[in-house]
């Protein structure tokens, strides 16, 4: 225990505070628990866009210090996050040299495969680490907890997105106090266009907030705005709707305080022309005038704003303020949206996707990243589900906690069409809401939000839990049915995530080394199929339990209506005891951790079907009390009273990663053995990952879940659940895969992929895709993405396999989905493939 302490981070610290060349390598490296990892726009003339500082502690000392811009790959690749352990071999101490008194330490090297599951388990509360100070030596720089390292921010961003609230500084939403306000001399927003002409100040507004757009970064390097932060909203009163933008500043203090349905009273405001070059939310419902050409500014100062929330209890009928309103569409009706309309549902969520992030090329420097999911939700109008893609709301507490059995309401949605296929995604204005968030809301009282729980009310939720599932690869929207190639570079291959534009084969490495932690891309490669393997899921399973559970499965099961039948209260249970532990990765990467934190919860929430009972009756409850208060954490206000997430991760640990078995059936083209001996790359990642498969939501283990489907978070906490591992990963319906070689049409590369099909309409990826019925060729399988298996017969690969021959001498076409897992996890899967015969040429 003395020679611990001896060499733990206190001592090491003041070796290299007593250096006289700044920098100290400990001798043997020092192995430090990640507790903490926070984000920052880079300084002017830097090499990178974005600064990192990580909060590390050997178990009783922890430190906020700099990661040096050398190692930031290993960061934004996910292979040093929160919840691992590195070991640091060479620290520096840096004086900030324009101001008196300011420095801070940089890690300089570091290994991210170190192991000592021993510091998190000793951990009981982070309150019990002290901070390291070092007093004498810069210790005010060290010690700022809530802001950079670098003297030149004054804030953290969110770790993987830039729109998301980050910090202590944004002050949640609270209740508001009870005000006195004059109303005797107001003006409406009819009369403010003769303020701007007039070049008079405005007198004072009333007027209650109908929408609220997402938070939007605008910082660069070089900038000198303190906090680059801009939000729109719409308010309205007697006279009309107009648009009110909040500045800088304003957004840490107001934003999250600022929702839906607020009524505000506002003093020293400007008047500006209206910025018409943006999205605005589809107001239809309100017989309004809205005044487009000026808009309201709040900024921080010349002159300052003066903002106040009005209580709900003090609101007086008399102000003759507009209700919000609302344009719920049920399930039924969606067909009908021509493009872009505007609409909001409410359903159950049956599916919810794992987080992915797109890489959005179309902005100048800084890069920028958005994080989005899709969700499955129900509302018993039709057999077909909502298919929602929702992006980042800023509204994190709520995005990273949708999941199966919840009732999830999403305002301003948009249609989309794509082919025969209609989806919903979010807009800038669109707001979410889950279990935990919908008392008090305005559109409690709706008649379709009434119909829907009056229909939720006669499902029994063992029926429900047979459709739900969480995580895994969904190619949505499916790809096109014809491929029309486009000309493009390698530099630029990648504009969106359906991009249909070729790639070289020997440029798809250098294009996986470029990804971030879960950003996923869509590219076209073309050559020829040389070899197939198929692999039964899990690898561990025998031949003879996967025919077992082939006949299990074809039995099929029924869909979540208003007629549900018998509940069967074994379900959930049945599924996770026949469970098993597939491997993780490639015998390639065997010393390769695969801990993957997983995403920020509100708090520790134990989520039991009689939560589900519950939420039907609050929202059936019109006279809610105002002392009552949500079982999740959130006020009676709405969903952003809650404190900023906790955030959470895993403990460390070293698996031992299981031989990949032989494959149960295989082909190989008769040249191919001639050909790899001049293959000069060959891509492979190994075994598909547990990631890509979605498994059986199960309410015992829904914090476990939601780590792996989340992003890695920006915080470590006790509270983590210890075993976020796959152990109990009970696949959807995935009987098997296969590994597909693609040679390049120059022969000098290949790389293999993996194709998973649908075998039944249970696996959430079923949805929204045409079922084609076809002759169970191997090319026909990968063509349509399915198998089909015909009425009392059951899958044979070996069969399947026999018509592979008529690929020996096909070019192709493939659409390849590739997502970076993090952890040094690449998942590369076989969307679809066309053959070259049949390809429009422009």
């Amino acid at each position: 225990m003395a020679e611990a302490e001896e060499f733990g981070l206190k001592a090491v610290l003041e070796q290299l505070c007593s250096s006289r060349t700044l920098r100290y390598k400990p001798e043997p490296p020092l192995c430090l628990a990640v507790i903490g990892i926070n984000r920052y726009l880079a300084e002017e003339g830097a090499s990178q866009n974005y600064s990192y500082d990580v909060t590390v502690t050997d178990g009783k000392w922890r430190l906020k210090c700099r990661l040096s811009s050398v190692l930031h790959h290993a960061l934004v690749t996910n292979a040093v996050r929160c919840g691992s352990c590195v070991s640091v071999s060479l620290f520096s101490f840096i004086y900030d040299e324009r101001r008196f008194g300011q420095s801070y330490v940089c890690l300089e090297e570091l290994d991210c495969e170190a192991e000592d599951g021993s510091i998190f388990s000793s951990i009981k509360s982070l309150d019990t680490l002290q901070w390291w100070r070092g007093d004498g030596v810069g210790s005010s720089m060290m010690w700022r907890i809530d802001g950079p390292l670098h003297s030149g921010r004054k804030h953290y961003l969110a770790l993987w997105n830039n729109e998301d609230p980050q910090g202590e500084m944004w002050v949640p939403n609270t209740p508001p106090p009870d005000v006195v306000i004059d109303v005797s001399k107001i003006c409406l927003l009819g009369d403010l266009d003769s303020f701007f002409r007039g070049n008079r100040r405005p007198l004072p507004l009333l007027v209650r907030v109908l929408h609220r757009s997402r938070l939007r970064y605008y910082g660069k390097p070089g900038q000198s705005i303190d906090f680059p932060f801009q939000a729109y909203f719409e308010v309205v009163d007697q006279s009309g709707v107009m648009s009110m933008v909040l500045w800088n500043d304003l957004c840490l203090e107001w934003y999250q305080r600022l929702t839906v349905g607020s009524v505000l009273y506002l003093q020293n405001f400007s008047l500006k022309k209206s910025y018409q070059n943006r999205s605005r939310p589809q107001i239809s419902s309100l017989s309004l005038i809205s005044f487009i050409n000026i808009e309201i500014t709040l900024n921080p100062r010349n002159p300052t704003a003066v903002v106040c929330v009005i209580p709900p209890k003090s609101v007086l009928p008399q102000w003759s303020l507009p209700d919000v309103t609302y344009n719920f569409c049920t399930r039924s009706e969606i067909e009908s949206l021509s493009s872009n309309q505007a609409c909001d549902v409410i359903g159950l969520v049956t599916y919810v996707s794992r987080v992915e992030r797109i890489r959005n090329k179309g902005l100048p420097s800084p890069e920028k990243y958005w994080s989005h999911r899709w969700v499955h939700a129900v509302d018993g109008t039709s057999d077909l589900p909502f298919i929602l893609e929702i992006f980042t709301t800023s509204q994190p507490e709520i995005f990273n906690n949708i999941c199966p059995m919840t009732y999830l309401v999403c305002t301003q949605m948009r249609a989309c069409r794509e082919a025969s296929s209609v989806y919903l995604t979010s807009s800038a204005e669109t707001q979410l809401f889950i279990t935990g968030c919908h008392k008090k809301q305005p559109y409690v009282s709706d008649p379709k939000v009434r119909a829907f729980i009056q229909w939720t009310k006669t499902l029994k939720d063992n029926v429900v839990l047979k459709k739900t599932s969480m995580g895994g690869h969904f190619p949505y929207p499916p790809p096109p049915l014809t491929f029309t190639p486009q000309s493009t570079t390698a530099n630029n291959i990648a504009n969106s995530p359906g991009s249909l534009s070729l790639i070289a084969v020997a440029d798809l490495r250098r294009e996986i080394d470029s990804f971030q932690y879960r950003e996923c891309r869509r590219v076209a490669i073309q050559g020829h199929i040389t070899a197939v393997q198929y692999h039964h899921w899990p690898h561990a399973l025998k031949s003879a339990q996967c025919t077992a559970q082939t006949t299990q499965l074809d039995s099929g099961s029924e869909g979540v209506s208003g007629s549900s039948g018998a509940s069967n209260p074994g379900v959930v249970e049945q599924s996770e005891r026949s469970s098993v532990a597939p491997p993780t990765d490639s015998t390639a990467y065997s010393k390769r951790r695969r801990v993957e934190p997983g995403a920020n919860t509100v708090q520790k929430q134990y989520w039991t079907r009689a939560k589900v009972h519950s939420e039907r009756e609050q929202l059936q409850d019109e006279n809610w009390s105002e002392e009552e208060e949500s079982e999740e954490g959130y006020s009676n206000q709405s969903p952003m009273t809650q404190s900023p997430p906790t955030a959470v991760a895993g403990t460390s640990e070293t698996e031992s990663i299981p031989a990949i078995p032989p494959p149960s059936a295989s082909w190989e083209s008769s040249v191919w053995p001639l050909l790899k001996e001049n293959v000069t790359d060959h891509l492979s990642y190994g075994s598909l990952h547990p990631e890509s498969i979605p498994e059986k939501f199960r309410f015992d283990d829904r914090d476990i879940l939601l780590h792996r489907i989340n992003l890695s978070p920006s915080r470590w906490s006790p509270d983590t659940p210890l075993n976020i591992h796959m152990e109990k990963h009970t696949p959807v319906d995935c009987r098997g895969y296969f590994t597909l070689t693609l040679l390049g049409l120059n022969q000098q590369a290949a790389v293999d992929i993996h194709f998973i099909p649908v075998f039944s309409a249970e696996d959430p990826r079923a949805v929204g895709t045409p079922v084609v019925l076809h002759d169970n060729t191997l090319m026909s399988c990968i063509s349509t993405g399915r198998i089909w298996i015909h009425s009392g017969t059951h899958f044979s690969p070996e069969a399947l396999l026999s018509s592979a021959p008529a690929l020996e001498k096909e070019k192709l076409v493939c659409l390849l989905d590739v997502c970076l897992l993090g952890q040094n996890k690449v998942e590369i899967l076989c969307s679809k493939i066309y053959r070259t015969a049949d390809i429009t040429h422009v």
